[in-house]
């Protein structure tokens, strides 16, 4: 059994995730096999004091790159994005609100 913080790892901040923020959507970085409605269901439990409800979710699996430091080379890790909208009378995420 997957608990919710189980399945959150962190959320992702970036510029292009603070844009979205104004329509009521975030960015979050998941387990690789979490499902879109366990990632709903974690969302609404983890903010849950704010009274989130979540509307939809979409998911993106991002690939490893290329990255080299000095002669050494590697890959950056593999991970999973997931992009979560609010429905228009849910509360927002309080974690976020600062960070404008």
């Amino acid at each position: 059994m997957k608990l919710a913080h189980d399945i959150i790892i962190r959320p992702v901040i970036t510029e292009a995730a603070m844009d979205l923020m104004a329509n009521k959507t975030y960015v979050f970085e998941v387990r690789k096999d979490a499902t879109k409605p366990e990632i709903a269901k974690a969302v609404e439990e983890v903010f849950k004091a704010n009274k989130v409800k979540v509307a939809c979710v979409r998911t993106i699996n991002m690939k490893k790159k290329p990255k080299r430091l000095g002669v050494h080379f590697g890959y950056t890790s593999e991970w999973k994005k997931a992009i979560v909208t609010l429905a228009a009378d849910s509360g927002e995420i309080e974690f976020f609100e600062g960070l404008n």
